[in-house]
């Protein structure tokens, strides 16, 4: 089993959050996690062709990226935008641990979160396998996205 040492620190917090409760305890944290997750800002809501679906969800679930400059013009921060259903909680969940864990790290940071991460929330027997790839592929596409744009070698 692969220990938080490896995470970026929000993302360790939380997935230490998710290790010292009991499975149906876990499950109402995903739920608080899909209640957290922000809107798509105004200028991304009416443009659907900026953001990309992962397929591998069973809702329907979108995301885009976008990196901030620092004053030099270099990449400072990743930016993550989701856009899921409410009628979606777990997908949403998933999302919003995401976004939480991971929203405004550099590339570097984002790039090193190992693939399996999800596997260390615990949810594994609560929730189907499917919905674990999900989530799964929601980091996948996440770093291959941080990767194309910010030219840092996962």
């Amino acid at each position: 089993m692969m220990t938080t040492q490896a995470l970026p620190s929000a993302l360790a917090a939380i997935v230490d959050d998710f290790q010292a409760l009991s499975e149906p305890e876990r499950l109402q944290l995903l739920l608080e996690f899909s209640e957290g997750l922000p809107e798509l800002p105004d200028r991304l809501k009416d443009h659907p062709e900026l953001l990309e679906q992962v397929v591998e969800c069973q809702s329907p679930l979108f995301l885009t990226i976008e990196t901030e400059k620092n004053d030099g013009g270099q990449d400072a921060a990743v930016r993550l935008f989701f856009k899921a259903p409410a009628e979606a909680p777990t997908t949403r969940g998933f999302a919003g641990v995401l976004h939480e864990g991971l929203d405004g790290l550099s590339a570097e940071e984002i790039l090193s979160v190992p693939d399996d991460m999800p596997e260390l929330l615990g949810l594994t027997r609560a929730i189907t396998p499917l919905r674990m790839r999900g989530m799964t592929a929601m980091l996948g596409r996440i770093k291959r996205k941080v990767a194309a744009t910010s030219g840092v070698r996962a």
